[in-house]
């Protein structure tokens, strides 16, 4: 049975992972359960009127049904009314659910098992609520901007860790017989006008940075893909013949069916031949305007959308539900179903593995034991009004766990910082004195005579239908909310043991805080959901050893990207986003993407390399992910990493790849794996990376395909994208 296959599935990449080839993807499918699904599909839409097919891909409306999205139920056939719910980070409006971190959160963890865990109890929670579709996980935005509204929601600007972390994330959630969407389809970079901008971009970057990580969960059989608001090229994203039959459905293979984000329909005809499958939410949000539904029927009916095409979104919708084996026992909708479990013990290990910590002169941290703490900020604290006391997240009050938008959902419990701190300092007889604003005044007495003093500082962003404290999505810059680098600057001239914890959406500019004498820590917390606090103190008492990598760059410098006010965004830097724009221009970044410190040493040695590699355009036939050979393992690079410090700890080491230079104008290195070596003092681990022929292949726009060029490939490995500890080439011929 399909479902069954996927427990296989979920539990061979748990066994990948525990032997540290982490970014192995290629037995990621199993074509055959499609197959059974569309078999099933056939015969179900063999007994159904062209009513009860335009049914099955319209929904009945804004507000009109238990979940965002609804379409009718088919007695028929046994299908049920079909509920489509927020979203990537758990259940929105759920009455008792978890509140995951956001998956930039999990995507600085570096740990597939973690990831993977993740998707496994986000799949759990909206089966025990009875949600059919997750409106999650999200690839796009893929964060090409530093300071998208939207970039929290997905897993940071790298192709390459995106699609290994919507993989897993896909398959944890469909493990549970739930439907996964993918989403925003696709280049739907900036919340600034982006019910009427133009995506411009040229044919290799959309293969090699925004399709990547999409193609990655078409091979996982992701069901669904949510098409996105914006124009691409000049033409609606949800009516686009080229991305959505020519890109997705006939170069990857998708076999799943794509839905409108919400209102993002523009007519009927258009959107019917142009590849969409769904409606949602079948209106727009005055309940006014229905573009299928009667209009869709009439359509058919004149031949200006052929049965054919109904037929196949029908069968497309119908194939998913049985893929998952929603046909079987599948729970009644109830949001307000008590699901959470022990996920909360996911929602820790994350938001704590995912700390970065950028900045430790000294050895301040671990704190041991300090005889008084002084806490400093409005963050620090829980939002004095209630930590759901804004809808939808929308601001920025008291401490930080995600960005604000449909995308979020309603903590079950908040654990701030404050809260934390005391709990531990009351078992270790510190005193700490709390300073929950952010004005300076004050700042010298709460700050003086502590042993350090914890300042918290944040930037926050999300969906542009809100607009929090003059941000409409996108942040106008990449400056700390508050008058952060002010707080900053008065607490360390009031102590020299200034510690700064950083709750973020994305990037901020640090130099101001960096050049304050008495900064000697700087922690970058993220975005730790309801966790807060107790992952914080984890990282700073020395509970375990802080182990997040940056999943994009920090730098004072310009990006090489703005977000765009006018109809057009030209998307002139074509590949060279996050650290391929730093890397090609020679600008040292302030933080490096993937870098981040421990409380103890690695050592890395005995690089090895094999392939197997032959040149040319791929040439397998097309399976859910494009050609089948793109999916190949065709190298094999490991590496020995050595924990030469005191205490028990985690490295990411990181493998980047360089094209041969016959490759046409190309990222100086590209990451192409990563794993997660959990290491006690003196005990050493071989990473293993798998290099598939995707890997190593450019996107040939001549020849239209994935190609393998001939020549030297360079390899580095190390502990970030800029300190490179190993490095050798292979050649292919």
């Amino acid at each position: 049975m399909h479902l069954r296959t996927f427990a296989v599935l979920a539990a061979t990449s748990l066994a990948w992972a525990e032997t540290s080839d982490k970014q192995a993807r290629q037995a990621g499918s199993n074509f055959a359960a499609w197959d059974a699904a569309y078999s099933q599909a056939s015969t179900a839409l063999s007994k159904l009127s062209q009513q009860d097919k335009v049914n099955i891909v319209t929904g009945v409306g804004w507000n009109k049904g238990p979940c965002v999205g609804n379409t009718p139920a088919i007695g028929s056939i046994g299908y049920p009314q079909l509920c489509l719910q927020d979203g990537p980070l758990g259940i929105r409006f759920g009455g008792s659910v978890t509140a995951f971190t956001p998956g930039i959160q999990a995507a600085s963890t570096w740990d597939v098992e973690l990831i993977r865990q993740r998707g496994v109890y986000l799949g759990a929670e909206a089966k025990g609520v009875g949600v059919h579709v997750l409106l999650g996980p999200v690839a796009g935005a893929l964060g090409r901007l530093p300071n998208g509204g939207r970039n929290w929601e997905g897993f940071g600007p790298d192709p390459y860790l995106t699609g290994i972390a919507m993989s897993e994330t896909i398959e944890g959630i469909q493990s549970n017989g739930v439907q996964a969407c993918a989403k925003h389809f696709i280049l739907n970079e900036q919340e600034t006008n982006r019910d009427t901008i133009s995506s411009v971009v040229d044919d290799r970057a959309m293969h090699e940075l925004y399709l990547f990580p999409f193609a990655d969960a078409v091979h996982s059989n992701v069901a669904s893909v949510m098409c996105s608001y914006n124009k691409v090229n000049g033409t609606w994203a949800c009516e686009n013949d080229k991305i959505l039959n020519g890109l997705l459905k006939k170069e990857l293979g998708f076999k799943g069916y794509v839905m409108s984000d919400w209102n993002a329909q523009h007519t009927t005809n258009g959107a019917a031949n142009g590849g969409m499958d769904m409606t949602m939410p079948g209106s727009d949000f005055n309940g006014k305007t229905i573009l299928w539904g009667p209009q869709l029927n009439t359509a058919v009916n004149n031949g200006q959308v052929s049965k054919a095409r109904l037929d196949d979104m029908a069968k497309r919708i119908l194939a998913s539900w049985y893929l998952l084996e929603q046909d079987s026992s599948y729970p009644a909708t109830n949001l307000k179903a008590n699901v959470q479990g022990n996920h909360k013990e996911n929602v820790r290990a994350v938001a704590r593995d995912g700390i970065v910590l950028l900045k430790n002169d000294d050895n301040i941290l671990p704190l041991k034991k300090p005889s008084k703490l002084a806490v400093i900020g409005s963050s620090s604290v829980v939002n004095p009004a209630g930590r759901n006391a804004c809808t939808d997240r929308g601001c920025n009050t008291g401490a930080l766990g995600m960005g604000w938008g449909s995308g979020t959902t309603e903590y079950p419990y908040f654990v701030a910082p404050y809260d934390a701190l005391k709990t531990r300092a009351q078992s270790d007889g510190t005193t700490v004195n709390l300073l929950n604003s952010d004005s300076t005044s004050g700042v010298a007495n709460a700050a003086s005579g502590a042993d350090a003093a914890l300042v918290f500082i944040t930037a926050d962003s999300g969906e542009g239908y809100i607009t929090v404290e003059g941000v409409t999505g996108d942040r106008p810059n990449l400056d700390p909310w508050h008058n952060g680098n002010q707080l900053v600057q008065a607490v360390a001239q009031a102590n020299k043991n200034t510690i700064v914890v950083v709750h973020s959406t994305g990037p901020i500019i640090l130099e101001t805080i960096l050049a304050q004498p008495g900064v000697k820590a700087i922690v970058w917390a993220g975005l730790p959901s309801q966790e807060n606090g107790n992952a914080l103190v984890d990282v700073l008492y020395g509970l375990v050893s802080p182990s997040g990598k940056l999943p994009y760059t920090k730098s004072e410098s310009d990006y090489g990207t703005a977000v765009q006010r006018g109809g057009t965004d030209p998307f002139t830097e074509g590949l060279f986003i996050d650290y391929r724009h730093f890397d090609k221009n020679g600008i040292a970044p302030r933080y490096e993407f993937g870098f981040g410190l421990s409380y103890t040493n690695f050592t890395y040695s005995a690089l090895s390399i094999t392939s197997t590699a032959s040149s040319g355009p791929a040439s397998g036939d097309t399976i859910p992910g494009g050609r089948s050979d793109l999916w190949e393992t065709v190298a094999t690079v490991t590496t020995v990493v050595k924990n030469t410090g005191g205490v028990q700890g985690a490295e990411v080491p990181q493998l980047y790849i360089t094209l041969p230079s016959s490759v046409p104008s190309s990222p100086p290195k590209q990451l192409r794996g990563f794993a997660k070596l959990k290491l006690a003092p003196g005990e050493s681990e071989t990473a293993t990376f798998i290099l598939r022929r995707r890997d190593l292949s450019y996107w040939d726009t001549g020849r239209q395909n994935w190609v393998v060029p001939s020549g030297s490939f360079g390899v580095v490995v190390g502990a970030s994208s800029r300190d490179l500890r190993l490095n050798g080439k292979f050649d292919v011929s």
